[in-house]
Parts: C-alpha cells; structure tokens; sequence
C-alpha cells in the first residue's frame, strides 16, 4: 500500500475518538486502571502508531497494541516468510511460508482486533521513506534488526518532534529506552553510526523477543495515553540468563 494516500495525522488530542458500546465491553478491564480510564482508551483509539519491523520484537509489540485498542498501526516489513522466523515471530504462520510477512501480520492482527485500521507497508524504513512513514504516526516503535533502519527512522522522529520506543535484544539480554529530543538524548549521542560487523542474523530465543515487546507496547500505551513515567532520560536493561534487571540514568 502506498503511503501517500494517508495524509499525516493532527495531534492525538484534536481528534475525536468516543468509545463505541462494544470497544466499552471489549477494554473493560482495562479501564479500570488508575489515571487511565475512558479518557485514556478514547486517546489510544484517536492514535496511529509506526512499527518498524513486525517480526519476533515488533510483532509482539504490535499484537499488544492492537489487543489494547490502538486505532492505527502503519506496518514496515519487507520480505517473505522462512522457516528460521517461525521461532519467535508470533505473527507469522507455517502455511504463509514463501509469502509476505506483511501480509501475515496484517491477517493475524485484524483477526484479533477487526476495528483496527492497519497501514501495511511491504518495505523496511530507509533514509527515502522514513519522513513520509514517520510523518503518519504520533508515535514510533523501533523493533529493527539493522541499524540502518534504526538511523533513519530515529533522524525522521528527530526531525518531526515523534517520540521512539526504542527497544532491542541480543541473546537473552535486552534493553529499552525512549527517545524524544530534545527531552531526552538523541539516538546518534548512543548510536552515532552503523556499528562495525553487526549482521542481521544474531543469536536470540523467542521469549526474550516478547518480554521486551511486551514492554515496549506498555511505553507506547504510557506515551498515548500520558501516564505512568515512561523511559525517557532512563534505560531498562534485562539480563534473562540471571533475570536482573537494571535501570541505567542517561544525561
């Protein structure tokens, strides 16, 4: 799908978003939750949210958002379905394999949650689409293999004042962080370049891809619905090996 055809979105609170009967039975649970409530589900169904990559990270992320009413996700992966993705990445299915990943998580999403408007995008961000992706969403979730990616869509949410989820795993340790200058740190003062043989295939196990997508969706949710203490200026580092977790102070 082209992005072209969706004009960039005013700010959360300028669109209305009154809850439907059955979106009120659907998140009844949650609006129980202290400085959360209807006002808070209201903002999550009035918000449109960029997901880079939707494989064993980004598509946890984006099954969260959609389980928790988020009323569009814009969807960036390229490829098609192999066999060594099965492992971790919970959108996909056997019978897809050989087909777009895009399209299975698009599938899988819409079958959990139909009210969802999904925007799904057959490429991987690049320093050529990021603005026109970055510019749909009001918050950007950066679940990317290579860094690359990672640049570019951090240097368009720089740009633009969006805020970035950032969150990534390596093995069984992973970390999390937001980025949001000029609040926080950019992404170029962690990261200034692509760092020097980093490869896209690198040792990890499923569970440790949706215990920090499990989180990141949680800091997307806080960053929406403006509560909680998201991770700005902090980063949360998570050894499952031992199951420490540390909070580092960034300046």
């Amino acid at each position: 799908m082209n992005p072209a055809e969706f004009p960039p979105l005013p700010g959360v609170a300028e669109r209305a978003a009154q809850l439907t009967d059955e979106e009120r039975e659907t998140y009844a649970w949650q609006l129980d939750v202290r400085d959360f409530g209807e006002a808070g589900q209201e903002k999550l169904k009035a918000a449109s949210v960029l997901i880079s990559r939707v494989g064993g990270l980004g598509g946890v992320v984006a099954y969260e958002l959609a389980a928790a009413g988020v009323g569009r996700l814009i969807l960036a992966h390229a490829g098609n379905l192999k066999p060594s993705d099965l492992n971790r990445q919970l959108l996909m299915t056997h019978d897809w394999l050989g087909k777009p990943r895009i399209e299975s998580a698009t599938r899988r999403l819409l079958e959990l949650n139909p009210r969802l408007e999904i925007i799904p995008i057959a490429e991987n961000i690049t320093t050529e689409n990021a603005d026109q992706l970055v510019s749909l969403a009001d918050v950007v979730v950066d679940a990317a293999p290579m860094f690359q990616e990672r640049l570019a869509m951090n240097d368009a949410a720089q740009r633009q004042g969006k805020p970035v989820v950032e969150a990534a795993m390596y093995e069984l340790e992973a970390t999390l962080t937001v980025i949001h200058p000029p609040h926080t740190q950019q992404f170029r003062d962690l990261v200034p370049d692509v760092p020097s043989g980093w490869k896209r295939r690198f040792p990890v196990l499923g569970a440790v891809s949706g215990t920090v997508g499990c989180m990141a969706a949680m800091e997307t949710i806080k960053l929406i619905a403006g509560f909680g203490q998201p991770l700005k200026n902090r980063m949360l580092r998570v050894d499952l090996r031992s199951m420490r977790f540390d909070m580092i102070r960034l300046p």
